[in-house]
């Protein structure tokens, strides 16, 4: 990739994750292109010409998150750990990555009631590939007899359910640090399957 080009995806990269704390703080629907540039202090025409619309400034923020936590599954699948570090690895990176990207992140929730077709098909793909990995490593970990028989379509909704919910009640300036929370999480997530 030529350095004009990384120099472009670093800015678009910049600006998705200021537009998303704008998008935040007002709602999807409650939020205007013209409001996310002024916030920005670009013009609209500058916005656009990074975006076609709202809806692939949200797209790129669901691509974004969504390819950080395939990238690092993918790595935790290829690893030589046991099922039981690979399951702890998924869960410690995406609550580090929902913390991180707290903004983007809780953005993600109910594709359905934003994008259209197209966009909507592209995310919900990903996304059912991401929980489709961790099928793999509960399905892995039960024939290596380290998780009991457990209903792995079950045990995913129960972890991805626990994990996603932390965007309702996580504060910076809260009780818990984000390895505090990873840890307790770890911690009682793995009881559901030993």
């Amino acid at each position: 990739m030529s350095l004009r080009k990384q120099k472009l995806e670093k800015k678009k990269k910049e600006i998705i994750r200021s537009a998303a704390n704008v998008v935040y703080e007002k709602g999807f629907h409650g939020t205007t292109m013209e409001e996310i540039a002024a916030q920005l202090l670009m013009t609209k025409g500058s916005l656009y010409y990074y975006f076609k619309n709202k809806e692939d400034l949200l797209y790129q923020c669901h691509k974004i998150i969504l390819d950080i936590s395939i990238n690092k599954i993918e790595e935790i699948l290829e690893s030589e750990e046991s099922s039981k570090k690979k399951i702890e690895d998924v869960i410690r990176s995406h609550i580090h990555l929902s913390i991180e990207e707290n903004e983007m992140f809780s953005l993600i929730d109910n594709p359905e009631d934003t994008f259209s077709n197209d966009n909507l098909e592209k995310i919900v793909s990903r996304r059912s590939y991401y929980a489709k990995c961790i099928d793999r490593i509960l399905e892995e970990g039960v024939n290596k007899g380290e998780f009991e028989d457990i209903d792995i379509k079950m045990s995913r909704l129960i972890i991805l359910g626990t994990l996603n919910w932390i965007q309702q009640w996580y504060k910076p300036d809260g009780d818990y640090s984000p390895q505090e929370i990873a840890d307790y999480f770890v911690k009682k997530l793995l009881k559901t399957l030993v």
